[in-house]
């Protein structure tokens, strides 16, 4: 069965509670990434940013610009450990609104899995398979 950490983006962007909101949301969009998580300077998860969470600055723009991530963050964060069976991850991806769960190590960030990573790998055991059947 696949592991967790052969799928999950190891290069983690993450961000602390008390960044300015705004420069977490260019960080997001600079990145095109749909969520970032929250961590403690040691890389214990405490939350994360979604843009579900930053949709609400829409409407409530001039009450709410000077605030940071955690005034926005979702907590607890929905997260998995890395040796947790990678299709709980999937059910997890599937059945909720979120397109990305972060990876923890004993509470700290070590990676991120999001939809496009699973179904990048759905794609390549696809590949795979032709290429055992085609013999190339």
């Amino acid at each position: 069965m696949l592991e967790t950490k052969e799928v999950m983006t190891k290069q983690v962007i993450c961000i602390e509670r008390d960044t300015p909101i705004f420069e977490a949301i260019r960080l997001m969009a600079t990145n095109h990434v749909t969520g970032i998580p929250v961590v403690e300077d040691d890389m214990t998860l405490v939350g994360i940013l979604s843009e579900q969470d930053i949709l609400r600055l829409f409407h409530t723009f001039d009450d709410e610009k000077d605030r940071t991530v955690n005034d926005f963050m979702t907590q607890p964060a929905i997260h998995f450990e890395e040796d947790e069976c990678l299709l709980d991850i999937c059910y997890c991806l599937r059945d909720n609104s979120i397109r990305r769960v972060p990876i923890t190590s004993d509470g700290k960030v070590v990676g991120v899995v999001s939809r496009s990573d699973i179904i990048k790998r759905i794609l390549r055991f696809s590949e795979e398979d032709a290429a055992q059947i085609t013999g190339k």
